[in-house]
């Protein structure tokens, strides 16, 4: 059995969302050929699942290198294996987690939520600086809530928190610089967060790391920054909505789910799209 299938991960309804690619094989594949299938998918991840004793052992890959965790991918994968073996908890094996998604399948109506690996955070003004420096900001283009903070929940992602929605709208960046200093301090991603109420934030994600100017919608940055509301802020929310992909034309919703216990893993949850269900190529 080798599948591939293209779906939109937190979709809003029939449109928006994240585009993923899901490789399903029964055999594992080596890390050149899924880094080829990666570029050619030309998504911001493709989630490659191979069978590993009752778990899937799950890689993701992005256009131009392997990531240690992807949200929406996860989500997309879900949705797929909902589709083919029943609605149900799926436990994933990761490179250096553990974690699972639990997805169903309704018709065309699809759903999945995963939970996160494990979260912390630090803030490093260096790396603060120079995200600053990327999108042309300075610091009165921030909130006084909290500084510019690094962000984890497997992978680490800069959240950068700006208080006017006119410069979210505006976000511009060169990808070369972007790329060169997410790689350099092994960020995911960079997203800017605008809070449009006490559960709603509006946000935008650069993936230049990954050879991606912007990502539409980003569960494993949700996962990171809902778990340093909590675990820094202790703000109590045990739920926030996260809009994001608006400014670029592709609305996506992400639901999140906090629990209260310090560090652990987020909830993450979304409508799925199929854009393409089929064999691989």
């Amino acid at each position: 059995m080798v599948e591939l299938h293209r779906l939109a991960a937190f979709s809003d309804g029939a449109s928006g969302g994240n585009p993923a690619g899901v490789y399903l094989s029964d055999e594992a594949i080596d890390e050149t050929a899924m880094q080829e299938i990666a570029a050619d998918v030309g998504y911001s991840e493709t989630a490659f699942a191979f069978p590993a004793g009752e778990a899937w052992r799950v890689r993701y890959f992005a256009p131009e290198g392997e990531v240690p965790f992807c949200g929406h991918a996860t989500i997309a994968l879900g949705a797929v294996l909902a589709r083919k073996h029943g609605d149900s908890r799926y436990d994933l094996v990761l490179n250096d987690n553990t974690i699972h998604v639990t997805a169903s399948a309704n018709g065309d109506s699809l759903r999945a939520q995963l939970v996160s690996p494990s979260t912390r955070h630090r803030f490093d003004e260096e790396i603060a600086q120079q995200g600053l420096e990327l999108f042309e900001l300075d610091r009165s283009d921030l909130t006084g809530t909290f500084p510019p903070v690094v962000a984890h929940a497997g992978a680490n992602h800069l959240i950068i928190p700006l208080k006017d929605r006119t410069r979210l709208s505006s976000m511009s960046y060169d990808l070369a610089a972007g790329r060169d200093m997410m790689r350099k301090h092994q960020l995911t991603t960079i997203a800017l967060v605008f809070e449009g109420d006490d559960s709603t934030f509006h946000v935008r994600n650069a993936f230049a790391s990954g050879g991606v100017l912007e990502d539409p919608a980003t569960g494993a940055a949700a996962a990171a920054f809902a778990g340093f509301l909590r675990d820094h802020l202790d703000s109590g929310r045990q739920h926030i909505t996260i809009i994001q992909g608006e400014d670029m034309g592709m609305r996506s919703v992400l639901n999140v789910a906090i629990p209260q216990t310090t560090g652990e893993g987020v909830q993450v949850s979304g409508d799925v799209r199929v854009i393409e269900a089929g064999p691989a190529q």
